[in-house]
Parts: structure tokens; sequence; C-alpha cells
């Protein structure tokens, strides 16, 4: 755990009793604060009073009397589509507003690391798509190469529940927009942005407030290196503000599909070869076409933001390489469940957006496509270059006939449930063929996580008989 600094002796609030705020009050209590909590939810508040922790419902001015700081967890709406009522208190009542990550940043940092060797670092990646692949790419290539690291935020462990620093140790941090939007601390030492697409749109009021929230992660702490995708505007915007001139090697610019190889650093990846650049020469290469746990184009972006976070590290190409080639992949990512009479059966419950779910498309041929869910806002209209590839469609979701309306010109059945889906998906499947969920939705009309989707399609395919 890491004890919050700074609020010895004073009365902090959490707001949301969920992993995330679990560890805040935990983390704060152990720093010398006097804790109260609140949830919206009935399940919260029992968890929480389980815990030990003393409720105050926060949706008063006057129950912030005393309070020195509101502390959100990141699933709260703060601003978009509405204030939650204890956060337009707190700031009725002038009491500062943060959440775990600002926590984190304020607090990581340790007397002790006078006598470290090596002093601790901390990457932090964010991004529409790839970020939770890259986060845990480069946790796994450091650990290989020897070098002490621990893996959290969006993945893995939250971050105030992570072991104080070792010496020389990299935290690896996967971090949403809902995370850099209110932190009031940002300063890691390395930043990375995998790309940019639209998603949480209500969340942000539209794609520039969704790209403004990402963006805080490079501005606000002003990290050593930037690690930018530039295959979108926005990305290429940033990358431009944060150089001093075009050959300033403190922006690292990443690509999946074209060449960059201009004065400065780059890292790109074309045809399913990885290319390094310096001032304008090759230092580096690796074909990614037979590395198992990073299939398709955009996994190897993802590969590309890993490797140039690894180089920036101090890590040899060699050294980076070996490590791509022992990388499981991630559950839920383009993740092989089992390969059957030549029928390969892949997991991607985490492809949620029309963009995560274009790339996975375009990753294999030949695909028996299992989409569906609980839409988000923009339509499908994006997919529809991208479904050439695609066989038939098996089509799950309570709106699942809506769904199949807009997959124009493909074959698309309705199923409705996984395991209806599964069923006639195996049965029309022949050798060389990919039955694939990756669903361009999100799964809460019938599942509480997209985990929770993507382990009954595992589930299915594994108890269905070839």
């Amino acid at each position: 755990m890491i004890p919050v600094q700074g609020f010895e002796g004073q009365t902090v609030a959490v707001l949301g009793m969920g992993r995330s705020g679990l560890a805040a009050a935990a983390a704060l209590q152990e720093g010398g604060a006097q804790v109260v909590v609140w949830d919206d939810g009935p399940a919260g508040r029992d968890a929480a009073a389980a815990a030990g922790y003393d409720l105050r419902d926060m949706t008063t001015t006057q129950s912030f009397d005393g309070v020195t700081a509101l502390i959100v967890s990141p699933g709260i709406p703060h601003l978009y589509p509405a204030p939650n009522p204890a956060i337009a208190a707190a700031w009725d009542a002038g009491v500062p507003v943060d959440n775990d990550i600002g926590l984190f940043f304020r607090s990581f940092a340790t007397a002790d690391w006078d006598r470290f060797d090596v002093t601790p670092r901390v990457v932090a990646v964010t991004g529409s798509n790839g970020k939770s692949t890259t986060a845990a790419l480069i946790h796994h290539i450091l650990i290989e190469n020897g070098r002490p690291s621990q893996l959290a935020g969006n993945i893995g462990r939250g971050v105030l529940d992570i072991d104080p620093a070792h010496d020389g140790e990299v935290i690896v941090l996967e971090l949403s927009s809902y995370q850099t939007d209110l932190a009031r601390a940002l300063t890691p030492d390395l930043a990375v942005l995998t790309n940019l697409s639209p998603d949480h749109l209500d969340r942000h009021a539209g794609l520039g407030g969704y790209f403004a929230a990402k963006r805080r992660l490079f501005a606000e702490g002003g990290p050593d290196r930037a690690l930018i995708g530039v295959d979108e505007a926005e990305g290429q915007y940033l990358a431009n503000q944060l150089i001093e001139g075009a050959d300033d090697d403190r922006v690292i610019r990443l690509s999946s599909g074209r060449k960059l190889d201009g004065p400065g650093w780059s890292v790109f990846a074309r045809k399913g070869f990885l290319s390094e650049y310096r001032k304008g020469r090759q230092v580096g290469s690796i074909d990614l076409r037979p590395i198992l746990g990073l299939p398709g184009a955009h996994n190897h972006q993802n590969a590309c933001a890993a490797y140039g976070a690894c180089r920036a590290l101090g890590l040899g190409p060699k050294g980076i390489e070996a490590a791509m080639k022992s990388y499981p992949g991630l559950p839920h990512r383009s993740q092989l469940v089992v390969e059957r009479d030549g029928v390969r059966f892949i997991n991607d419950s985490k492809a949620t957006n029309v963009d995560s779910t274009a790339k996975a498309l375009q990753a294999f041929s030949k695909i028996r496509w299992i989409c569906g869910g609980l839409q988000k806002d923009g339509g499908l209209d994006g997919l529809l270059p991208h479904l050439d590839h695609v066989v038939k469609a098996y089509v799950i979701g309570r709106e699942a006939e809506a769904f199949a309306r807009q997959l124009a010109g493909a074959d698309a059945e309705i199923c409705t449930t996984m395991d209806v889906a599964v069923a006639r998906a195996q049965a029309d499947a022949k050798p060389g063929e990919v039955v694939l969920l990756a669903p361009a939705a999100a799964s809460f009309d019938q599942y509480d996580s997209f985990e929770k989707r993507g382990d009954d399609f595992i589930n299915c395919v594994m108890n269905a008989t070839s």
C-alpha cells in the first residue's frame, strides 16, 4: 500500500466504495487521515460499513464541514452529463475534489528514495484502444529483462494498493480518461498516448472534451519523455505542441501503417515489421508477424508503444524482442481460447467500440464474427469498410435485430444469446476460419462487464462439442 501523504490529522471524504474507493480510503487512513465515506448505492455502503468506515451522506454542503478534500472514484461523473450531487456539494463548500491517481502522484515518492541507487520511475499509458495491452506488454518486457516492475491503475491493482517502490523499480500505469480528467497531480516520467477514437463521449461532452482529458496527462506534469501515436490528427497536434523543434527526441512518434523517418525519434510498424528511427537512420527492427501474442495491426501499434517506452527506459532492441516473443497476451484481448478442427476461437470481448472492433476484424481473414450488445453513440458505419473479412455475423444482445440491420451487405444471423451464437458459428465454421468475439458494443445489456461476457464466450466454446 502507498500511504497518502499530506492529510495527517485531517478529515478526508471518499465517494464511491468500489475497488479504487476502498483502496483510497485505506491508503488515506494509513497516512494518518480521518476518513468518512459515501456511496450512492446500498451495496457500496454495506461494503464500506463492513470494512469499518464511517458513513456520511455527502449530498449537502453542510456535510463537508471540517472536510479537507473529497476523493472521487473514476466511475462517478464529476461534470458531464451532470455532476454527482456530492461533487456539486463539495464545490459549493469550497472543498477540493481529487481522485486516487492524484493521491498516488503526490504520495509515491518518499524520503526512502534518498538511499536508492536508481530512482524509481512511472510510465503512464492512456489512449482509446490498446492501453491495457501496451501497459501489460511494457511490464512483461521489463520483468523479462530483469527490471523490477509493478502494473497498476485501470489494469491489475489499484494505484494506491501497490507496494512501496524498490530501488530502480518501474511502475506501469494504465490510465483511462476518467482517471486523467480529475487528477490534480499527474507527473509520470514517461507518458504514452496510443491512439484516439470516439469513446465515452457522454462523459466528456464530445470528442473535444475526451481528447482534453487525455491531453492532461502530458500537459499537467510535463513528463520527461512523451510517446504519441500520430495516426490521428489529435496525436499529431499533441506531439507538435510538446516539441521545441523537429529533432527534439523528448517526443517519440508512434505509427501503425506509415513510415516515420524524420529527424527526431520514431517507432512505427508496416506490414508486420517494427522499425525504430533516430535522426533519420534506422537503429532497430523486429519482425512482429510470428509473435502469437500480438496479432494484427492494432497489436503492432501496441508493440510500437511498448518498444518505444522500453527503449526510453534504457533497454536494448534484442532484449525487447525476446520478451515480446514470450508475451502471452491479455484475457479478453485477441485471446486465443482454443484451436479445434482447424478453427481458431478468439476472445476479444474488450473490443467494445467501433474502432477497436475494426482493428480486430483487420487482424484475421475468414471470420465467423460474434458481435452485438449495448451500442455506443455514433453507429456502426465505421465497421462497414472492414466487413470483407467476415464470412458471417452472429449477433447477440437485447437489440440484436437493430444491430444486425446496420451491418449492410453482411450475412447476419440473429442469435441474441452467447450460447446460441457460439453453437451456430462452430457448426458453420470450416478449417482455416476464425470464430471471433469482437462485440463493437458495451456488455451491460446482458453482462456486468466485458470480462463476464468474455468468460461466457470461453465457457460456451469449451463446453461445445466438435
